[in-house]
């Protein structure tokens, strides 16, 4: 489901389905860009994709929708191709075939995140607007209904309390009564970031049922690489201010879509990496240090495939 969400003047689609309440599991990116590679048009014809990639339809629905909502592939005239990012990581000679490489995660939480033309609504707003030190179900589904209220096309409780659902087994694993994740939970990789932890429980005001409460891991992330931060700075600039030549540092640590918000990189470390971007862009971005406006400045052109390239080396 797609709706339209005003913020402010803008009018922005937001997508609440598709995923068929399914999170992202690990086979099913490189599976899917296999399949896509040997037939573009798998996707269009659900019982043969439903024997190419031996899952139910429902998963086949899924599959479709986490590989395009990752920037793998991408609708084409006969189904869907791969995109540049899909084939750098799976390809022939991909660089990550079989998600091994937390770059790799990184990235696909970027693209999961930082959706301009129908971005998922439970990552661009917990993301970005969420800034309660804690989370829980209860305030989650009592913000989205809130955020949902003026939509022309009402959402019911149970959708906002699947795609709440979706979002956290795609960030917290599913573990079974004795700790031990169980075989057929099959977590989505990006359990692997921790960027969302679960902190305690608590009961809800005026309940007795406790809760499970949930923060986001707001810390360093040395996991990111300076190649992997300057990729998304560059993508980042490219998205909301793809003709200026400077980009306040402050927009790199608040900005909604920004790799502040979205890794949770604390401030300070944000600062610590702007100041090693012309050594990794080979001077094309480059730190001005000021006391009342720090800022990026640039002065050449990106070359995102390098930058991906040496992210995994």
């Amino acid at each position: 489901m797609v709706a339209a969400r005003e913020r402010g003047r803008d009018f922005m689609p937001v997508k609440f389905s598709g995923h068929e309440t399914f999170a992202c599991r690990y086979a099913w990116l490189p599976k899917a860009l296999q399949a896509i590679q040997s037939d573009p048009g798998v996707f269009t014809d659900e019982d043969e994709a439903i024997v190419e990639l031996g899952v139910g339809k429902n998963m086949v629905r899924s599959i479709r929708f986490w590989v395009e909502a990752s920037g793998m592939a991408k609708p084409a005239q006969h189904g869907l191709e791969a995109t540049k990012l899909g084939l750098l990581i799976f390809g022939e000679k991909g660089r990550d075939p079989f998600i091994e490489d937390i770059q790799t995660l990184w990235l696909i939480h970027w693209n999961l995140t930082t959706q301009i033309e129908h971005p998922l609504f439970a990552w661009e707003f917990l993301f970005n607007r969420w800034h309660e030190p804690e989370l829980t179900e209860c305030a989650v589904l009592k913000a989205f209904a809130k955020e949902t209220d003026g939509l022309s096309k009402r959402l019911s409780s149970v959708t906002l309390q699947q795609h709440f659902q979706v979002f956290l087994h795609t960030y917290v694993p599913a573990r079974g009564q004795k700790g031990e994740i169980a075989e057929d939970n099959l977590d989505c990789p990006l359990t692997e970031l921790e960027l969302l932890v679960k902190i305690g429980e608590r009961a809800p005001p005026g309940a007795t049922r406790r809760e499970p409460v949930y923060a986001f891991r707001r810390e360093e992330k040395p996991s990111i690489s300076p190649e992997l931060f300057a990729y998304c700075v560059e993508d980042f600039w490219q998205k909301v201010s793809p003709n200026e030549q400077t980009l306040p540092v402050r927009t790199l640590v608040n900005g909604i879509g920004s790799p502040g918000q979205v890794f949770k990189i604390p401030e300070e470390d944000i600062h610590n990496r702007v100041q090693t971007l012309s050594e990794v862009t080979h001077g094309a971005l480059k730190y001005a240090e000021s006391a009342a406006l720090p800022q990026v400045h640039r002065s050449g052109s990106i070359d995102a495939k390098r930058l991906l390239t040496h992210a995994y080396n």
